[in-house]
């Protein structure tokens, strides 16, 4: 998979709430009510990488989520990447 130039980072963000572009990764932090809707949002995000083949670096402290999504076989940020980023947007808002 060939990883996107700067044009087409800046479109596909654009379809993207709250995603920042940092260095080679995109960043979001998601914050919850609690512990128990962090970690099940997790679980259902983990459902979703499986099925892409693609797992995200995150961090859970409590009620927070920090994610970094970049695909590190190609060096930067791919199709999979934005594909992913919307699927945790659609899981966070339902």
């Amino acid at each position: 998979m060939q990883p996107y130039d700067n044009a087409q980072i800046e479109q596909a963000l654009r379809e993207l709430d709250g995603w920042q572009c940092v260095g080679n990764h995109l960043a979001k932090t998601y914050t919850f009510p609690n512990f128990v809707r962090a970690f099940g949002w997790m679980a259902s995000v983990a459902l979703c990488a499986e099925r892409l083949n693609h797992h995200p670096d995150w961090k859970n402290v409590y009620n927070r989520v920090e994610v970094q999504l970049s695909t590190h076989d190609a060096g930067g940020l791919t199709e999979l990447d934005f594909k992913l980023a919307k699927q945790m947007d659609g899981l966070f808002t339902s």
